[in-house]
């Protein structure tokens, strides 16, 4: 990945992401998992993050993200998972209760990139998709 540019800065911030649903539940197939690819597209476009790379399983999501220097990773992070469930919710409300209305497990997985493992990195999303699509056609 070519550097990208800030008003005074050049940067490339890459970073692998995995973060799971409350008790790791198999819940994200079907037409949920299509939602919550739209989801993190429209909330990641929002804070001008670019997705390299992702994938939705049916209980966790990679994503091979390029953040903007000037945004931390646990803020980004704070703002994706919330925004989202709270969006979930709204097209979803059978998958919370009115009290009780987390989706996503508390942490996350985050490392960095380098540019020789992007390449590592992007593949292996890519089987985890491949993993995910069978047990999802599994399932059902």
């Amino acid at each position: 990945m070519e550097a990208l540019s800030l008003a005074h800065a050049k940067w490339s911030c890459q970073y692998h992401i995995v973060f799971i649903p409350k008790y790791r539940r198999k819940v994200m197939y079907g037409k949920l998992r299509e939602e919550i690819r739209e989801i993190l597209r429209t909330l990641c476009k929002y804070k001008k993050v670019e997705i390299i790379e992702g994938g939705v399983s049916v209980d966790h999501i990679h994503l091979c993200l390029a953040i903007p220097p000037k945004q931390s990773i646990s803020s980004f992070m704070g703002y994706l998972k919330g925004k989202s469930a709270l969006m979930i919710f709204d097209k979803y409300p059978e998958m919370g209760d009115k009290w009780n209305r987390e989706f996503w497990a508390r942490g996350y997985f985050v490392t960095t990139l380098g540019y020789r493992n992007e390449e590592t990195v992007k593949q292996y999303i890519q089987k985890q998709q491949e993993k995910s699509f069978n047990e999802d056609r599994a399932l059902k």
